[in-house]
C-alpha cells in the first residue's frame, strides 16, 4: 500500500490543447450550437435554495453533538458545499447572467460564498480563466500539481492523503505557482465573507460557524463529488487530457461532467452541455468516459500509473503570450456570444 511508484513524470507535449480545434470543427458541421451560447438566470434559484438550507441546517446544528455535527456536514453541508463552488466555477464564465452583466454574476457569486466559511468567489475567476485559455501550460494552468506534489504524493497512500487536503491544495497551489496581485472585488469579497461567519458567530455560537467551512473541507475532499477534481484532466488513458463523466451527480452539479463539451464550449450554460453531446455524438461518444466519480477516486489511488503526476503539460509561454484581463476576457466572451447569435 505505500510503496512508491517508480515514474514520476508529466505526459509532456508540444501541440496546442485539443479544445479549440474540435470547437472549430463542430461549430463548422453543426452551427446550431451557437444558439446554446448565452446565459441561464435559472442557476441563480439552485443557489438561495442551496444557501438557505446551509444557514438553516448550520442554525439546527448549534447545540448539537460534534459527531452529529461532523456527519451532518459531510453528508449534507459537503454536498451543498460543494455544489455550491462548482456554482462559482459557472459564474467565472458570466453563465447565470451573460456577459454584458458582470456585476451581477460577481453579485450572485458573493452570495454563493456565504455557506463556503472562506473567500473564494473572485480568486477562483482570477485562476480559472488561465486554466481554459492555458490548459496544460506549466506556469499560468494551477490546476497542475507541483512537482513538490508529486514528490509526497506518489505512493498510495500518499495519494490519498492528496485527496483529503485537495482544498488546501487547490487554495494555496496558485499563490506559489503564479502569484497575481490582489483585485478590490477579493477584498470586498473577504469583508462579505469573513462578516457573515462574524454574524453567524455572534448569533448562533461556535458550532454553527464551525459548521460552514467544514462543510468545504469535508464536501471538497474525500467526498463522492470530488472525483470530478481527478476525473476531469488527470491522464487514465494515455492519449487524452480531458474527461467527461456521465452520471447522475451532474444533476446536482451544472452538468461540470461535461468537461470536454464545456472545455469545447465554455460560454454554453451547463443546462446546456449535454444538448451538445447530442448534436454531435460522433465527436464525444467515442472519448474515454466515466459513469462514477467514487471509482475515479478508488482507481486514483488503487492505480499504480495514475497519480499527481498524471497530466498532460506544454512547455510555458510566458514571454510570447499577452494575457488578458478579466475585463477584457469577458468583453472578448460578450463579442463572441453575439456575434455567434447573429450568424445563427
Amino acid at each position: 500500500m505505500g510503496q512508491y511508484i517508480t515514474t514520476h513524470e508529466f505526459y509532456h507535449v508540444y501541440t496546442d490543447e485539443p479544445h479549440a480545434t474540435r470547437r472549430k470543427e463542430i461549430l463548422k458541421k453543426y452551427p446550431e450550437i451557437k444558439q446554446l451560447m448565452g446565459h441561464d438566470w435559472r442557476m441563480s434559484i439552485q443557489v438561495a435554495i442551496s444557501v438557505c438550507i446551509q444557514i438553516l441546517v448550520a442554525i439546527l446544528l448549534r447545540n448539537s453533538s460534534w459527531w452529529t455535527l461532523f456527519l451532518c456536514a459531510y453528508v449534507i453541508g459537503g454536498t451543498i458545499n460543494h455544489t455550491l463552488s462548482l456554482a462559482l466555477h459557472e459564474l467565472t464564465h458570466n453563465l447565470a447572467f451573460g456577459h454584458s452583466r458582470p456585476m451581477s454574476n460577481r453579485l450572485l457569486g458573493f452570495f454563493a460564498n456565504l455557506p463556503l466559511g472562506v473567500p473564494a468567489s473572485i480568486t477562483l475567476k482570477k485562476y480559472h480563466l488561465d486554466h481554459h485559455r492555458f490548459q496544460g501550460d506549466l506556469v499560468y494552468d494551477t490546476d497542475i500539481p507541483t512537482r513538490l506534489e508529486v514528490f509526497l504524493f506518489s505512493s498510495r497512500i500518499g495519494k490519498l492523503i492528496f485527496l483529503i487536503i485537495m482544498p488546501f491544495l487547490y487554495s494555496f497551489r496558485p499563490m506559489f505557482v503564479f502569484p497575481k496581485a490582489i483585485h478590490v472585488l477579493e477584498i470586498v469579497n473577504l469583508i462579505l465573507a469573513f462578516t457573515f461567519d462574524g454574524l453567524m458567530f455572534y448569533f448562533f455560537g461556535g458550532k454553527t460557524l464551525t459548521y460552514f467551512p467544514l462543510s468545504t473541507i469535508l464536501g471538497l475532499s474525500l467526498h463522492p463529488i470530488s472525483g470530478h477534481f481527478i476525473a476531469e484532466h488527470y491522464v487514465f488513458k494515455e492519449g487524452y487530457e480531458t474527461y467527461s463523466y456521465y452520471g447522475p451527480l451532474n444533476a446536482i452539479t451544472y452538468n461540470v461532467g461535461y468537461h470536454n463539451e464545456h472545455h469545447d464550449f465554455p460560454y454554453i450554460p451547463g443546462r446546456n452541455l449535454p444538448k451538445i453531446r447530442k448534436i454531435a455524438p460522433e465527436y464525444y461518444d467515442n472519448l474515454p468516459c466515466y459513469t462514477s466519480w467514487t471509482k475515479v477516486l478508488y482507481d486514483f489511488v488503487m492505480n499504480d500509473n495514475v497519480g499527481p503526476w498524471a497530466r498532460v503539460t506544454r512547455p510555458t509561454k510566458v514571454g510570447h503570450v499577452e494575457v488578458p484581463t478579466q475585463q477584457e476576457y469577458e468583453q472578448q466572451m460578450k463579442t463572441v456570444v453575439k456575434q455567434a447569435s447573429k450568424r445563427g
